[in-house]
């Protein structure tokens, strides 16, 4: 079950750079908003795909419910409650503003790792034959 796959493990990393220039130089309305989480629920589906030899869908449900969790956490205001709302690293990483929009990213997002994953192994299906003959 633990492994490393190098495919996610570049996915991951090409995702996380466009990430931090997303938050780095890009202050729109949209691109920095919504883009970029639906960036990174695959971010986090590549990041676990890279270590762990799991399936799809229940990989894909578990960042997606892990995103969920985090979104409820801001809404219960927990940088605040927790103290760290001085802490940069704090509202970065776990945010503070809850958003339905962020959950309907955050569900895109999930969308487009479940369509490429479905995709891909057509993709992979179709060629096997071709190199086993």
């Amino acid at each position: 079950m633990l492994t490393f796959n190098k495919r996610y493990g570049a996915l991951a990393l090409v995702i996380l750079l466009i990430e931090f220039l997303i938050a780095g130089y890009v202050h729109d309305a949209l691109i920095r908003p919504y883009l970029g989480d639906v960036l990174v629920v695959i971010l986090l589906y590549c990041f676990v795909r890279t270590f762990l030899s799991t399936p799809v869908l229940p990989t894909a449900i578990g960042v997606l419910l892990f995103s969920y969790f985090v979104e409820l956490l801001q809404y219960l205001r927990i940088v605040e409650v927790l103290g760290l709302g001085k802490s940069t690293i704090a509202r970065i990483v776990i945010g503070t503003l809850f958003s339905w929009l962020d959950i309907l990213c955050y569900t895109a997002g999930i969308a487009v790792v479940l369509a490429v994953e479905k995709y891909g192994r057509k993709k992979t299906l179709r060629i096997r034959p071709a190199i086993n003959s």
